[in-house]
């Protein structure tokens, strides 16, 4: 059985805790930036735990188990 590889698009997006939580970032912040308040896009910055029901398939793309 050959090795899995990694989907790379996923490994790009999401990054591993040392916990083993799945982090990604926020969406909504590229452009359109000026009807946004400061303290909206001030959290923009900020990661935020992978909800349980994409974890499976986020984990199954980086190699995880």
């Amino acid at each position: 059985m050959p090795k899995m590889k990694t989907h790379r698009g996923t490994a790009k997006r999401f990054r591993v805790t040392g916990s083993g939580k799945i982090m990604r970032s926020k969406a909504f912040k590229s452009h359109i930036l000026t009807k946004k308040s400061q303290k909206r896009k001030r959290n923009f910055r900020h990661e935020t735990e992978v909800s349980p029901a994409d974890c499976k398939v986020v984990k199954r793309n980086l190699g995880l188990r």
